[in-house]
């Protein structure tokens, strides 16, 4: 058993440059584990200079310096960005708050509704348990109040938090742009001078990053702008709250799109009934979602499309219970890069220590 360990060893070790990937490995996962909160502006920032690098490449192009690039297109961004939150969030924070003033009155037809079950199904509904049920969501509903206002005091200090992270991200998103490649000289010199097979790695998961964070962004506009108008043709409530939330869904694969379909039921469901516009809704809505994972992502993401459903599950439960949002975020890139160190890894030779 332990000649079979040395012989795994030598085969999987013996190459310096593969020490020198799980050096660089190990410590990149150390720093993220325990420091990922005190990184997050600057996971932030990396994301953003990611997603403004291609614009910024194009003018270079053009014939304009690199500083002047990262200017225009950093100003352009946050013009963008504004211009966005100043139409959509007032919008879907006021149908937020009808949304919660309107949960008594859906409670209360969803129990209405519940209370005829036993009626109609004795046989298999328990009257019993449909008081408990109603009586436990009425009781949890009576302390969301409680909850909302313990929320809003505790986030005058993440609105603070807010304020600052609205001034150091820009900024250092156009110091990450404009000064690139001074930055990534500045890295390398404190890695592993047998760094080739990480340099490697390195190569084919940066334009994989780059290519998955900017599909990604688009790929939320447009599942969150076709199905805003899915919804308003239809004339569903708190359209355009429900669009926000589907199109944020796509940030979690598989699990996200569930999680937010139970809303949208929901809230079509008290509206409509179970009738035939509920249904048209619904199957509306499959559609959009089905286009997306079978049209939308194979597209964007044709690399990631390569690895089984059940390996990215796995990777957003993993990877999100380790660094919450930015696991979520970056499980599949994660699982990628796995992949890809597994694949680059060298498998030496086994060294013969028996004479000729």
């Amino acid at each position: 058993m332990l000649e079979m360990l040395l012989q795994w060893y030598r085969r999987r070790f013996s190459d310096p440059e593969a020490i020198a990937l799980l050096v660089i490995l190990v410590a990149g996962f150390v720093i993220l584990f325990f420091f990922h909160g005190l990184l997050a502006p600057l996971l932030v920032a990396i994301v953003l200079a990611y997603l403004l690098e291609w614009p910024t490449a194009r003018l270079q192009r053009l014939g304009c310096s690199r500083t002047l690039a990262a200017s225009i297109v950093l100003v352009l961004f946050v013009g963008i960005l504004l211009l966005m939150v100043l139409v959509v969030a007032p919008v879907a924070w006021q149908q937020g708050i009808y949304l919660i003033r309107d949960m008594p009155g859906m409670l209360n037809k969803l129990s209405d509704y519940a209370a005829t079950l036993p009626r109609r199904y004795p046989a298999l509904v328990d009257a019993g348990i449909i008081d408990a049920i109603a009586e436990n969501m009425r009781g949890r509903m009576m302390g969301m109040g409680d909850q909302v206002v313990k929320y809003s005091l505790a986030s005058l200090v993440g609105l603070l938090t807010l304020a600052i992270y609205l001034v150091l991200v820009p900024l250092m998103v156009f110091f990450l742009v404009k000064d690139k490649e001074q930055m990534l000289n500045a890295v390398r010199r404190v890695l592993p001078r047998n760094r080739g097979l990480a340099g490697q790695v390195w190569l084919e998961m940066n334009q994989q990053i780059t290519n998955y964070i900017r599909g990604k962004v688009l790929e939320m506009l447009v599942v969150g702008v076709v199905t805003y108008i899915g919804f308003v043709v239809f004339g569903l409530n708190y359209s355009l709250l429900l669009a926000v939330l589907v199109g944020f869904s796509v940030l979690i694969p598989y699990i996200g799109a569930f999680m937010v379909t139970i809303p949208v039921v929901c809230v079509a469901l008290f509206q409509f009934g179970i009738g035939p516009e509920f249904w048209t809704l619904f199957a509306v809505y499959l559609i959009i979602q089905a286009l997306d994972g079978n049209l939308l992502v194979p597209v964007l993401f044709s690399e990631a499309v390569n690895l089984h459903p059940l390996v990215i599950i796995l990777s957003v439960v993993i990877f999100g219970g380790l660094w919450g949002f930015w696991g979520v975020f970056f499980a599949i890139p994660l699982a990628t890069l796995i992949k890809a160190v597994v694949h680059a890894w060298p498998d030496g030779l086994l060294i013969d220590d028996e004479p000729n």
